[in-house]
């Protein structure tokens, strides 16, 4: 699941987290914001699930997958959209073009919160044959 929320100048603080049933030694997440390094953004375990949060560039598109104890590729089934990659899969997609032209959190008044956005999942027709 991603929850995104406004972040510092033209930055957008994206939350990845995965279900606390989801048993490894170790999960990591891997994208184009990390050149898709398999080791840059490991997630922590808490009470509450497993959870990383970045601060990304608004105004862009990025392509992501979780990575399972340095083995298994997972997609983000909670995720903005999904992109074929060159290995017969899908990748997870994360969109921050909506904040694009946010306010950043310095702007805001006193005591203002930022909101919190959430994205439903989208559904795209996959093909048996």
């Amino acid at each position: 699941m991603i929850t995104k929320q406004i972040g510092p100048a033209g930055k957008v603080r994206v939350t990845f987290s995965l279900p606390a049933a989801i048993w490894a030694d170790t999960i990591h997440l891997v994208g184009d914001f990390n050149g898709w390094n398999p080791r840059a953004t490991p997630l922590r375990a808490t009470e509450h699930g497993w959870m990383v949060t970045l601060d990304l560039d608004a105004g862009r598109i990025y392509q992501y997958r979780y990575l399972v104890n340095d083995n298994e590729w997972h997609n983000d089934w909670n995720a903005d959209g999904y992109v074929p990659n060159p290995y017969g899969g899908d990748n997870s997609v994360v969109d921050t073009t909506i904040f694009a032209d946010s306010e950043p959190e310095a702007e805001q008044a006193v005591g203002q919160k930022p909101a919190l956005m959430s994205f439903p999942p989208r559904l795209r027709l996959v093909s048996n044959g």
